[in-house]
Order: structure tokens, then C-alpha cells, then sequence
């Protein structure tokens, strides 16, 4: 069995603000405005280019970021919330 892959829905689909330290996004297709705190903002970003997997996407942002504290267990559960809200796809 292989690892789940995820992608941001379209960015087209999508509208940002960024509002002092929150994110809100407006997601047409749903017609919802969700507010975003790090990192779901950055993950959103990182998953925009292409699909990756939990173990990729968690890399990607150590590139970007200093992740001294980097838990793929805390990343898998911030992906699962935002495969709730409709922001993002799982595969």
C-alpha cells in the first residue's frame, strides 16, 4: 500500500487574505471562508505546484523553514483538517 498523496484544490477555487497573523480563504466551490493559522497557510502553498506525499511535503517545508521541531504526526493531522475543510485533496 502506498502513502497518500495530497494536492491543494485549485487555485482558482481559492481566494486569500492575509489578516495580521491569520489567513482567510475563501473556497468558491463551498461558498465557506475558513480562517487559517500557521501552518495550514504554508502547507496550502507548498501543495500548490504539485502533489506530494506527508514524508515530501514535510520536506519541502523544512526547506523553506526552519522546523527544528518537524512532527510528521502533527503535519498528517493539520492535512487531515484541511482534507475536511475541502482545501485540500487526498489520493
Amino acid at each position: 500500500m502506498s502513502a497518500p498523496v495530497y494536492r491543494s484544490v485549485s487555485a482558482a477555487t481559492l481566494r486569500a487574505v492575509q489578516l495580521d497573523e491569520l489567513t482567510l480563504v475563501y473556497h468558491r466551490a463551498s461558498g465557506i471562508t475558513h480562517i487559517l493559522a500557521p501552518p495550514a497557510p504554508e502547507i496550502l502553498d507548498a501543495l500548490a505546484p504539485e502533489a506530494l506525499t506527508g514524508a515530501a511535503l514535510l520536506a519541502r517545508l523544512g526547506d523553506e523553514y526552519d522546523l527544528g521541531d518537524a512532527d510528521s504526526v502533527a503535519l498528517l493531522a493539520r492535512l487531515d483538517e484541511l482534507v475536511t475543510a475541502g482545501l485540500v485533496e487526498r489520493r
